[in-house]
């Protein structure tokens, strides 16, 4: 790839030849003495970030740009002399893949703590898939990725699936009364949790594309309940019950009568409703060429850089752990709370048995009473 060239400038391209990287960073053992004029081909589903005696530059998207550094060819390998003709101008390029990652599991290792209304304390288990895009490249690096030379998405989904965990155990508690309310609310519990999960996820610069629980599992004895309770459910009234067996008992009797079983089958099947109907089927929405500023909520074109009505910048470096302002490089305190912006997430102990959860979690992941 041209990067460790002494005299010739450097062509930097990268191409992710498995599909599960999410970063990767040229030179590949370290930073390198990239020189002025330096080319970088960045791909339609990729965003370079350069920097630059240890700050990030610039994020740059598709196509071909023009690099400049202090390191001229030559000269620079001349004046590096007292530093072992090593310059000190350091410098390394960071290719961030921005295409979706599917396909990533999540899951409950060991069972979370569910108290349910009906039947007392429960342990559940669940399972789904999610998907994850990098949306913010500078600030993925400067929080997660850090300086390491590549980075997976199966280093990010081990800790991004016990966050989901967390909050699955969160909001199962705050929306769902009891599992015999389960059935048919999958969607919803996915829809609700993905969206709260974003604030989680945007604090790293990722997006959560997709949520999907596949399933949520009682033990054995919990689920002999919820089938006890359906059948139930399907006698709600024992006369009725009583008159259909009765009615059953005439149409099979009514088979062997010749004209007047007819007469019967006829009857049944006029009896027969219209049940199911006006199922449209949603077909998903195109991605739309702009984007809301987080800000001041104005639609923005999605190549911004900055707000055109507030000025607020659209790359973000990181962010208020509190308030979730975009915050600058140098910035020392936030500038619409106050509070530090080295400052970090505190943990949540439970009070009642000392287990360790996530920042900001409601409930207990080991016992299930409310933080």
């Amino acid at each position: 790839m041209g990067v460790d060239n002494v005299i010739l400038l450097e062509n930097l391209e990268w191409f992710d030849e498995t599909g599960r990287e999410l970063l990767h960073r040229l030179p590949e053992h370290g930073s390198g003495e990239i020189k002025w004029g330096a080319q970088l081909t960045v791909r339609e589903s990729q965003a370079g970030v350069m920097y630059y005696k240890g700050r990030a530059c610039d994020a740059f998207g598709p196509g071909r740009h023009t690099l400049k550094t202090g390191n001229i060819p030559i000269l620079t390998k001349i004046l590096s002399a007292p530093w072992g003709l090593k310059s000190p101008l350091r410098a390394e390029v960071y290719f961030v893949n921005l295409k979706v990652f599917t396909d990533l599991k999540w899951g409950t290792r060991d069972p979370v703590a569910f108290r349910d209304a009906e039947l007392g304390m429960v342990r559940l288990r669940a399972h789904g898939v999610f998907n994850i895009r990098i949306v913010q490249p500078v600030l993925f690096i400067n929080t997660l990725a850090g300086t390491m030379g590549k980075y997976t998405s199966e280093q990010v989904e081990e800790y991004l699936k016990r966050v989901i965990v967390s909050r699955f155990n969160d909001y199962l508690g705050e929306k769902l009364r009891t599992l015999f309310d389960l059935p048919g609310h999958f969607d919803a519990l996915a829809l609700g949790l993905q969206q709260r999960l974003t604030k989680d996820f945007v604090r790293f610069g990722l997006a959560l594309d997709g949520l999907y629980i596949t399933s949520i599992t009682p033990p054995e004895e919990v689920q002999s309940a919820i089938d006890d309770r359906s059948r139930l459910s399907v006698i709600q009234d024992m006369d009725k019950f009583v008159r259909m067996k009765a009615a059953m008992a005439m149409e099979k009797a009514a088979t062997a009568g010749g004209e007047a079983g007819a007469g019967l089958g006829l009857g049944m099947g006029m009896m027969m409703p219209g049940m199911f109907g006006g199922l449209q089927t949603k077909t998903p929405a195109q991605e739309a060429e702009v984007v809301r500023c987080p800000e001041c909520d104005n639609t923005i074109p999605v190549d911004a850089r900055f707000c055109p009505y507030c000025s607020h910048q659209q790359v973000v470096v990181r962010k208020c752990i509190n308030c979730g302002k975009n915050l600058s490089a140098n910035a020392r305190f936030c500038p619409r709370c106050g509070h530090p912006a080295d400052e970090k997430p505190q943990i949540a102990v439970c009070p009642h048995c000392h287990a360790n959860n996530l920042p900001g979690a409601v409930f207990c992941n080991q016992c299930g009473r409310k933080i």
